[in-house]
């Protein structure tokens, strides 16, 4: 537990963060994780290749002067239960959960010994972090899987619990590269959840408490339907167009923020003028 911090933060990553160049983005989960202190946990419940996407992140978070980097590889729900990796997660002031696939996570660590620890260190002020998979699995509700590049209908999206850090929204990553907005509108109406947010790649959305902060490359997209007018949700077949009237929609770069209370952006207007958004972003 970090001494002292109440505050609950989450670092959600739209996946393929820079992780060679300045790491922007890892280095400032490092930072709110303890800087030179920090003791992370690196989850790779989501991959299928545990070893090495867990030396990958150990490579990057001891060049950026983490003092402790541990892997919790869990390929069972017995795994969960480990004394080791209790052990581990107790001492950590940050857990990382990479990237893979989603529905892993939750099928391995939903409702486990793991998951009520982590939950508990959370609300102590422990910080969590997710990228792509990882990203996913932070509402209560996530995206288990769909179709991209396409209209809104129901057929093209497929929900499932999440890990619940950040209830009541809905989470898409690799947003803008993937053409993810109609998937996203989807999910959105499906649930429903008021905020939809679509992260994009080398971008992250930093949440402490009920404000939210952009950091990275890209853009947040986020799709308010508090005021929404109108839905046809109730009038189609699954395999039907769906339309939405009165919607919102933001589209917010590195260093916008958000707050979550009143759905509403934060604009300072030293920021709008003179953000200077990092350019390039790294594949995986």
């Amino acid at each position: 537990m970090v001494a002292g911090i109440t505050k609950r933060q989450l670092v959600i990553i739209g996946g393929a963060e820079d992780r060679d160049g300045d790491s922007q983005i890892l280095r400032e989960f490092v930072r709110r994780a303890g800087g030179t202190k920090a003791r992370i946990v690196i989850m790779t419940a989501a991959t299928e290749l545990p070893r090495e996407t867990g030396e990958n992140y150990i490579r990057v978070f001891e060049r950026l002067g983490a003092e402790q980097v541990r892997i919790i590889d869990t390929e069972t729900r017995e795994d969960a239960a480990s004394s080791t990796a209790l052990e581990a997660i107790a001492k950590a002031t940050g857990v990382f959960f990479t990237g893979g696939d989603q529905a892993r996570i939750t099928s391995i660590l939903k409702d486990t010994e793991i998951d009520t620890a982590i939950h508990q260190l959370f609300s102590e002020g422990i910080v969590v972090a997710g990228t792509s998979a990882g990203a996913a699995v932070m509402p209560d509700k996530m995206i288990v899987e769909g179709d991209s590049q396409t209209n809104p209908r129901l057929e093209i999206v497929d929900m499932g619990p999440g890990l619940g850090f950040l209830p009541g929204v809905v989470i898409d990553q690799h947003f803008s590269q993937r053409g993810r907005l109609g998937r996203l509108i989807s999910a959105l109406l499906q649930e429903p959840a008021v905020l939809g947010f679509g992260i994009d790649e080398n971008t992250a959305m930093v949440v402490t408490d009920n404000q939210i902060e952009i950091i990275g490359a890209g853009c947040v997209t986020i799709v308010d339907e508090s005021e929404a007018t109108y839905n046809n949700l109730s009038e189609i077949l699954r395999d039907e167009p769906l339309a939405i009237c009165g919607a919102k929609l933001h589209i917010l770069p590195h260093g916008y923020k958000f707050d979550l209370k009143t759905r509403q952006p934060i604009i300072d207007q030293s920021v709008a003028a003179n953000v200077s958004v990092p350019v390039g972003s790294t594949s995986t």
